[in-house]
Parts: C-alpha cells; structure tokens; sequence
C-alpha cells in the first residue's frame, strides 16, 4: 500500500475512532435523564395508632409499590433477574453491542424480531419515560440516555431503581410488593425457586400470570433457573432442588379489617405512612362483637350495625366499624357511621342537660307525664310515651333514664320550643340539622331529625368530658386539642349520674340488661318511630361507644328496642375497650350537694323530715258508682304515715325550696294543682295511694289555647268525613271552660266540638281558677 493511502486510511480510522468515542461519551450527554428517576414511587399506607399496617393504598396509576435498598433484595433474586433480562449488566456501559448484533442478525435472517437486546439500564429508562411509540428513533434515545445514566450512576444505583420499578402483575411494582401479593412473605424468605418464578415474571406479567397461568409460569421459571445454572456460580445440587420445588402461592386476599378507611372522607395522606389513631387490636374484635351480635337476629330484619368508639381525653376514634358487612349486597359499603339517622330518645339528656344550664333544674326537679296536647305546623298532636302510659308527676331523674317522651317534650317547650336544642346541638358539632329548627318542633328532643352515629357519640364525648368540645379525629396529631366549654362540669355530672343509675332506669329496662355493666357506665337508648332504627350511647371517663343498629334500605326491624337490638353490642363494645384500661368514675363536683327530697314534689324535706311524712293507707270504698281501682281517699280519712325521701343531688348554690304543710293533705297526700285532673281519674294513675287534687291550687302552667290556631281558616268540604267538626283543645283539658255566641259547642270527652257554619267566629276559653279568658277568632268558608 501506498504510503499516501496509508495515512488516508490511517486518518479514516482515527476519525472513526474518535467518532464512535464521541459517539459513546459525549453524544449521550445531550440526552437528559428522565425526571421520574430521582422520584421512587411508593404507594402509601395507613398504620394504626401502634404501627401497625391496615392499608396499602395504590398509587394514581393504581399501582403498589414499597421501594427498598439494594442491600435488603436477596442476592437470588437480583442472580436470578440478571440471568433472565441482562447476564452482561455488571460488564456492559448500558448498551450491550453483542446482544444488539445478535437481534439484528436474527431480524435480518428471519426478517421479523425474535430476540430483544434492551438492557437492564435501557429498561430502565424505558419504564421511566413517558409512553411512547416504539420506533426506532424512540430506541437509540433510549440507548443514547442509557449510556448518559451509566456514566452518571453506579450499576448498584442502576440495579435498585430497576427492581424496585419492575412490574410483577397484579398492579404490584417492585420485589417487596411482589412477594408480600404472590407469598404473603418478606423478601428475606424467599426460596431461589420463589426468586426465579418472580424473576421471571415483569417478561410479561399477565401471560405468565401464576395465578392464571401456573404451567407457563413454572415453565419461565425453569428457564430462568437453566440460564442461571450456566453462569457457573450456583451448585447443581441447588438448582435441581428449586426447579422441583412445587408451585405454593398464597394470593393476598383483601384486607377486611376497617375496609371503610380507604373511602373515610378526610383521608388525604400526605405522607408515606399514615397513622390513623385506630387500635387494630379493638377495630377487629368490635368486628367480631358486630357480626357475631347481628347473626341472630337476622330473623328480627336486623342487617347492619355501626359502632364508634372514641377515647375520651383526645377526642381520637379508636375504632369504627361501617356496617358490619362490607360484602352484603344490600348496602354493605354505606358507612353508618357518617349516614344520618332518626336518633329516637338518644337527644334527651341533651334537653335536660339544657334545662340544667338554662332553667335552674335538677334531677329531682318534677316534670308532669300526663296526657298533652302540643300544637304543630300540621294540627294538634297527642304524643304518648313508650309503653302508652303516664306516670303522673315524675322527677327528671325518673323521666329521662326510663326515657319518657311527654316529659322530655314539656321540657323542651318550657325551654322554648325546639330552637335552644337545635342551636345547642349544633355546638356539639352535629352538622345534619336543617337550618330551622321550627318544622322539628318538640319532636327534636324525641329525635325526629337526622344525625349521624359519628358526631352523636362526639357530643356524648363532650358529656364524658365535662362539657369540654373537641372534634373527633381520626388521624395522629403532635398535640393534643384544646376543647372549647359548651356546659359546665356541675351539669354533665348530673346527666351521667342519672344515666348510670340503674335503679331509675329499672322501672323501664328491668335490672341486669344490656346496659349493666360489671363497671360504673352511663347508658342512653334510642329507638326511631316504627323500630327502623336503634341506638345506644354511652361513656365513662375513658371512653364513649356509639352504637347504631337497623338497615340502610330503611326497612323497619320486627319490634326490636335499642336496648335488644344496639344494646348487647355496646355492651360487649364498652367492656372490650376497658380489656386493657382500669375502669374509673368521675370525681363529684365540689359545688353538688347530696340533700333529702320527696319525689313527689321535688321539694327539700330537710327541715320536713322531722314533721311525720305519709304514706297513705287505702281506705275501704262505699260508693258504689265508683269502682275501688279508681277512687281517691277524701281530705279527711285517717291513714297511715310513712316518709317518701330519697338522695338527690343539687347544685349548693340553687337548692330546691323545702317543703311545707301546704304540699300535702293533713293524712299525708301530696297535693296536684288542677292540670293533674284528667290523669288523676284516668286508668293510668297507678299512684292513687300518694296524689289527691287540690282544687284550690294554681296549675303549673297558664292557659294556653292549641286548637284551634289564631286566625285560621276552615273549609267546609262535604265529602271531608268530619262534617265540619272541630275538636277544641287547651292545655288544661277537663278544666278549661269554652264560649262561642255563634257556634254550637257539643260535649266530648275532656273539651267540646264544635260545629262549623260559614263565617266569621270568636271562641272564648277561660281558667275557673283565675278567671282569665283567652279569645281566639277562626274563619269558616263553603266550598
């Protein structure tokens, strides 16, 4: 060869040479690496209040993925990857020129694609890039990139990111994921022939599905295996073993414990790991408690079950269960918890607890359980109790633990109709309410609007607390809240008193029920109108459980009480939450005194008690025209003394007046002013040996006229079936007299009719004992 063309030849191959160093190390510089690869994807989980796991949520992609360290992967495992995608990773710089010649020559001798060259590191930056077509120009960027991520990482770097990125089926990205879904087991014990089966997987992760497809995954398996026996390192021995080793998956099942906490509303993690403030421990037996509890009574159309149990000082949830069936199609997946419900009688020691801020009251203060007519938007309304009867003169103790509604709606309409209790709810922190109280009425305190078994329990929290409100929380906090004052410690002791005494309650709910804990706990029941829902709340010092029990269909239960159908599962509730905490009471207030009242009064008897109290004696009855059930001793009959006391509690400051000799009759009776009347001489007075009238005694409360309303107009309809009828109606029925100049008045029962004619007319009501009238005007039209 010439030497002229030596030296071109010469200057051809320096060239070249310096063109493919360019190639290799400059070229690659001007391809940035992808974003994504500085960012390890890691799908969040929620923890208990101790660290343990209850949840891997996905990520957006609705991946999982718990990236780790190199050093915590199994040497198998990256063995076992590397023989299966990159054999020459530890040696090649990201492009590996013999496999590519390989591919092409393949391509070029069978003119389609028969084997793949890409590297681990080409894979890599593969998965990390956004999606796009697979074109040739796609990969020599991605090769070129590649190379500018070898020269950038060491392959250490390169091998973590790219294991804790592959994909292993089911939506599982990384090894951790993989063999936690597959095995159930930490990558530590993981078999070479669990490490081979996953290593093969990210090849084609739903062909070689093992769950699907268990033949073709142990075939990739061995594959993987073979090619992992001919690099020389791994014994025979070894090989043969785990290429016989049989295929035992343990798909991971869904976890059940707390399933509503992925969709809870305020779960919004913004960290890796989320604490929530749930005991697993609790969550879990509580789902027992529920399911085992609803089971038989699934014959009593009783099909969900919420339960909330909060603990008491940090306002934290520690555990809630949803429905107590996630899985039944009838609604499994509504969170009782959060779905407002009918409350029943579960608002009343609210109504009382206002009547102790705002009205001076006490336990032993009376509240009358006697036959009233109140006045709605849609007419006169006679509610009744219960059991469908009236006690008569009750204290507030009695009225609210054996949960009576006539006492509770009298209450509240002393208070002021229904607006103090919606305002006082509402600082509670129950949000359901509409924002007028006015359609609710008096039916507030009987629990005709909605609330929900969540903030309810919370506001039994803040009586727990001694009127101390916080939020509950369902997620850690560094610190512990501030609760804001919404009633004094004097009242919620009071109310927790009442509703752990068992004797009151007993007269209701009989002795050694459901709510009789082996430790001091206050307990309030609730049941809505036609049995579609039952409650029971309740606390000590510790805790405060909630719980709800019906069905989200609204169908009504076949006459179950909150007391048979909520009860046992409070019951059993309250004592798991103490399993591990010593069961304490609350600490009497200083400013409550312990005094001597009669029950019949309210009155004090502490100067009284020496002057000689009366039980009376029934005395024989000669008048024939009354039958003896019913008739009342004469002022003048002698009988037998016995005391009527008992132990009440009271605020020092604010103590009942004492009683005196014009409470009683000289042979003991206590004396009913005349709103007692109609009760006194109904089948439903059973206390005929305590009560006489006195017919000189103002009534409690001043006339009132409930029908009919002021101004109304009545529309004379002949196919109306009341014929233009009007039953008059005072809250002194049977003592009130009525008048009307231009209107016939007809007897009834207790209060006359009177017969509509088109006009104009003005009805007098007037108190015989004050003489103090009340008009009222109605306007009457034919149709």
């Amino acid at each position: 060869m010439k030497p002229h063309h030596r030296k071109k030849l010469l200057r051809l191959l320096l060239g070249a040479t310096a063109l493919a160093l360019a190639v290799w190390y400059l070229l690659p510089h001007a391809f940035p690496l992808p974003n994504s690869l500085t960012e390890t994807p890691r799908s969040p989980i929620i923890l208990d209040r101790h660290g343990a796991l209850l949840h891997h949520l996905t990520l957006p992609d609705f991946t999982r993925s718990q990236p780790v360290p190199l050093t915590e992967i199994p040497s198998d495992l990256i063995a076992c990857t590397l023989a299966a995608e990159d054999k020459r990773f530890l040696t090649h710089g990201g492009i590996d020129l013999l496999a590519t010649a390989r591919a092409a020559k393949d391509r070029l001798a069978k003119g389609r694609i028969t084997s793949g060259a890409s590297t681990i590191t080409q894979q890599l930056i593969k998965i990390s890039s956004p999606k796009s077509p697979r074109t040739l120009k796609t990969k020599l960027r991605e090769a070129l990139t590649a190379r500018h991520l070898e020269m950038t990482w060491t392959k250490d770097q390169i091998l973590e990111a790219y294991l804790n990125r592959l994909d292993y089926g089911h939506n599982r990205l990384g090894p951790t994921e993989a063999a936690r879904y597959y095995f159930q087991k930490p990558l530590t014990d993981l078999s070479l022939a669990e490490c081979a089966l996953l290593a093969g997987l990210p090849q084609s992760p739903s062909r070689l599905n093992p769950t699907r497809h268990p033949d073709r995954a142990l075939t990739r398996r061995t594959t993987v295996l073979t090619r992992l026996a001919s690099n020389g390192k791994y014994d025979k021995s070894r090989i043969s073993t785990a290429k016989a080793e049989p295929l035992t998956l343990r798909p991971l099942k869904r976890i059940t414990t707390a399933p509503w906490l992925t969709s809870f509303p305020d779960l919004r993690p913004s960290t890796p790991d989320l604490q929530t403030t749930l005991d697993a421990r609790l969550q879990r037996q509580l789902e027992t408690i529920v399911t085992e509890e609803l089971a038989p009574l699934a014959d009593k159309n009783l099909h969900h079950a919420a339960v909330v149990v909060i603990h008491n000082p940090t306002g934290e949830i520690l555990a809630l269960v949803s429905s107590g069936n996630w899985n039944d199609p009838r609604g499994g997946q509504i969170n009782g918890a959060l779905a407002p419900r009918s409350p029943g009688s579960a608002l009343k020691p609210f109504t009382y607890l206002l009547s102790f801020e705002q009205a001076g009251r006490f336990p032993g203060s009376i509240v009358a359980d006697i036959p009233t007519r109140f006045r709605t938007r849609e007419g006169l309304d006679l509610p009744e109790n219960f059991d469908r009867h009236f006690r008569g003169p009750v204290t507030i103790r009695q009225a609210l633990a054996c949960s009576l509604n006539i006492p509770a709606m009298r209450e509240l309409n002393d208070l002021g109709g229904p607006e103090p209790l919606h305002s006082f709810l509402q600082q509670l922190g129950i949000t359901t309410l509409d924002p007028d109280p006015i359609p609710y009425g008096l039916g507030l305190t009987l629990g005709n609007a909605p609330v929900n078994l969540l903030e309810l329990t919370n506001a039994y929290a803040t009586l727990a607390r001694g009127g101390g409100f916080h939020p509950p929380s369902l997620f850690k906090h560094p610190s512990s809240p501030i609760p804001h004052r919404c009633f004094s410690q004097e009242s919620a002791y009071l109310i927790a008193d009442i509703l752990s005494d068992p004797a009151a309650r007993a007269p209701a709910f009989s002795r050694h029920g459901p709510l009789e804990l082996p430790f001091r706990c206050a307990a309030k029941t609730g049941t809505s109108s036609d049995f579609r829902d039952n409650w029971c709340l309740g606390f000590t010092p510790e805790f405060t459980v909630g719980v709800w029990a019906g069905n989200f269909d609204n169908s009504p239960m076949k006459g179950l009480s909150g007391v048979a159908g909520a009860g046992p599962i409070f019951r059993r509730t309250m004592i798991a939450a103490h399993q591990n905490h010593e069961p304490t009471w609350f600490k009497q207030p200083d400013s409550l005194a312990q005094i001597r009242i009669d029950p019949r009064t309210g009155k004090s008897i502490k100067q009284w008690h020496d002057r000689p109290g009366h039980e009376p004696k029934r005395p024989e009855h000669k008048n024939e025209s009354v039958p003896p059930k019913f008739a009342r001793p004469s002022m003048t009959e002698t009988v037998m003394p016995r005391t009527y006391t008992t132990q009440e509690l009271c605020p020092s400051d604010s103590l009942p007046l004492p009683a005196s000799n014009t409470d009683y009759s000289p042979q003991g009776f206590a004396l009913l002013d005349q709103s007692y009347s109609e009760w006194l001489d109904s089948s439903h007075n059973q206390r005929r040996d305590e009560f006489l009238l006195a017919p000189d005694q103002p009534a409690i409360s001043p006339l009132r006229i409930l029908a009919p309303r002021p101004d109304a107009t009545y529309i004379l309809d002949p196919e109306l079936p009341n014929g233009g009828r009007l039953h008059l109606a005072t809250n002194l029925p049977g003592l009130a007299t009525w008048k009307c100049d231009t209107l016939t008045l007809s007897p009834s029962d207790s209060e006359p009719i009177a017969t509509l004619t088109p006009g104009i007319h003005t009805l007098t009501a007037t108190d015989p004992r004050s003489g103090e009238s009340i008009l009222v005007t109605l306007k009457v039209e034919s149709r």
